[in-house]
């Protein structure tokens, strides 16, 4: 008979590593810690990922490659348990002391990150949790194992023996028999639809319902953990004060508004997000400070109170990200309120021979941003609010920088913290070190949004409308043109200007449409006439480029 006793261990150890994540995950969830062991592994993992395995996953996962990277360790997790567990078999101690150290080690990389006691809880309480489903679900298997030795046994019955009278007397005495059964009696059939059978089904059926309360668990941790980190991100009590120089109003035409094409502001819930940050700091406005610091004249800290007293200013930026890809989504236009950094730097006021400015995060993140950027005359903001409200916890609560003209990896650090001084030669920031560019300018770009790829467009009289959006940070779309197959570049409309900051709509009206397959590529120009570049390159080491192209079905 096979001994299934390895793969009944193997899942004991899975479902135990499922009940250890689900009960810390979600413990840490309804405490609002952000302690939760598959957190805590994911932003350990982060900076050891190399870089084109992080580009892949922003290209294919987009905005949701942090939940990817947490489904990534849950299931890593579990095919490790049952490793664990398969060990169990003939080294069942062994097993048990690899189980608790597997689970101790986010406790440990706690403790060394300097986190409190109360942080440990959720991990704790998982370990003890994971344990006890694993002993326990290996009792069950033992004793639906534990024949099996029988089950060696020829299951043909033995031929029937009399017994003599004096064997007999010394049987009932002595409990022995010299070989085969007494009498009649034969030997035991052990066989699969024996009392074992449901035992299995019992193993299978309790490991079954612990691996899905498991599952349910890190799930409702997760929903907790985002239910807590948007409270906190509200911050009911932080008061926007009224910006001393307001935005100017939107000007009619700046939104096209055609279906299916982007909004021209975009709603702070649909800002695409991209940092190193597994879980959103939860930076107190009370006690945050702004430390401006190293080649400068003198040192300067502004507490969020200075910050806030001073004469605020409101500007629309669209900021985008370096991993966007060619048509991507990773870009979004928003109404900033902060306060200029080049007049912040003028307090400390930058010494000879600087030229980058290193910005921290409160998360321990860095950027590289040109110190010429920063101090001209362009919209580069110390950022306290977003769309008229404060900013998200997601987005950089309490402050963050806004600087036009740069891509998000070399400019915009959320949860600022510091702003040192220095020169490119003499520091290197957190994509830097990864084979990333250290200046990060914003090329020109454009997308097709209308009509929706691979869509069935009825034409109007052989018109079909066709639409999408063009930047050019600090520099500005100077026009766009489109492409319907392989004719002609055509001039398309332009939507109203925001500022040079912004991106812009667009719209044309092609024309002469025949039924069947078609190609509508876009390409944009911007006001010092560079045109869009149309070789395809990938995002690392500076952007992505070539012209974004839509099919269609023409009805």
């Amino acid at each position: 008979m096979r001994d299934r006793r390895p793969l009944l261990a193997a899942t004991a150890g899975a479902v135990a590593a499922l009940v250890y994540f689900g009960s810390s995950e979600f413990l840490a969830g309804v405490l609002a810690l952000t302690s939760a062991p598959l957190l805590i592994l994911g932003q350990t993992v982060i900076p050891l990922v190399p870089t084109p395995l992080i580009k892949a996953a922003i290209a294919v996962f987009g905005t949701n490659d942090k939940l990817a990277l947490v489904i990534t360790i849950a299931v890593v997790g579990v095919v490790i348990g049952g490793i664990i567990g398969w060990i169990g078999v003939r080294r069942r101690s062994l097993s048990l002391v690899l189980l608790a150290g597997f689970g101790a080690l986010p406790i440990i990389l706690q403790f060394t990150a300097g986190g409190s006691l109360t942080g440990m809880v959720p991990a704790v309480v998982g370990v003890v949790l994971g344990c006890a489903a694993y002993l326990g679900l290996l009792r069950l298997a033992e004793v639906d194992e534990a024949p099996a030795a029988l089950a060696e046994v020829d299951e043909a019955p033995a031929p029937a023996v009399r017994s003599t009278g004096a064997e007999a007397t010394r049987i009932l005495t002595t409990g022995e028999t010299t070989g085969g059964p007494v009498g009649t009696t034969e030997a035991p059939d052990v066989r699969a639809d024996d009392p074992r059978g449901p035992d299995r089904r019992l193993f299978f059926g309790i490991a079954a319902g612990l691996g899905a309360i498991g599952v349910a668990a890190i799930a409702a941790g997760q929903s907790a953990a985002v239910l807590a980190r948007n409270a906190a991100g509200a911050v009911a009590q932080f008061v926007l004060p009224r910006p001393a120089a307001s935005a100017p109003p939107i000007p009619d035409g700046a939104d096209l508004e055609i279906d299916s094409l982007a909004p021209i502001i975009t709603p702070n819930s649909e800002f695409y997000r991209i940092d190193t940050a597994l879980v959103p700091p939860a930076v107190d406005a009370g006690s945050w400070s702004l430390r401006i610091h190293g080649m400068v004249d003198r040192e300067v800290t502004v507490t969020m109170e200075e910050l806030l007293a001073l004469p605020l200013e409101e500007h629309y930026v669209t900021l985008t990200c370096v991993s966007n890809e060619v048509g991507g989504d990773l870009i979004g236009n928003a109404k900033w309120l902060g306060y200029p950094i080049r007049e912040l730097l003028a307090r400390a006021g930058p010494t000879s021979g600087a030229d980058m400015v290193l910005s921290g995060s409160d998360d321990g993140f860095t950027a590289s941003t040109p110190l010429e950027v920063l101090t001209d005359d362009r919209a580069a903001l110390l950022a306290v609010g977003m769309n008229g409200k404060p900013l998200p916890r997601d987005h950089g609560f309490p402050a963050r920088l806004v600087v036009p003209g740069l891509y998000g990896f070399v400019s915009a650090t959320k949860w600022v913290t510091s702003l040192e001084v220095t020169r490119f030669a003499d520091k290197q920031a957190y994509w830097t070190t990864r084979g990333w560019s250290t200046h990060g300018p914003v090329l020109v770009a454009s997308r097709v949004d209308v009509p929706r790829s691979g869509v069935r467009v009825r034409a109007d009289g052989g018109r079909v409308v066709a639409a999408g959006m063009a930047w050019a940070q600090h520099t500005g779309i100077g026009q766009v043109q489109v492409r319907l197959d392989e004719g002609d570049w055509q001039t398309a409309q332009l939507s109203e200007e925001l500022n040079v900051d912004t991106w812009r709509q667009w719209r044309i009206d092609l024309t002469g449409v025949s039924s069947g397959s078609h190609t509508v590529t876009v390409r944009a120009i911007d006001k010092d006439g560079n045109v869009q570049i149309s070789d395809r390159r990938p995002a690392i080491p500076g952007s992505a480029t070539g012209l974004h192209a839509r099919d269609l079905t023409v009805e």
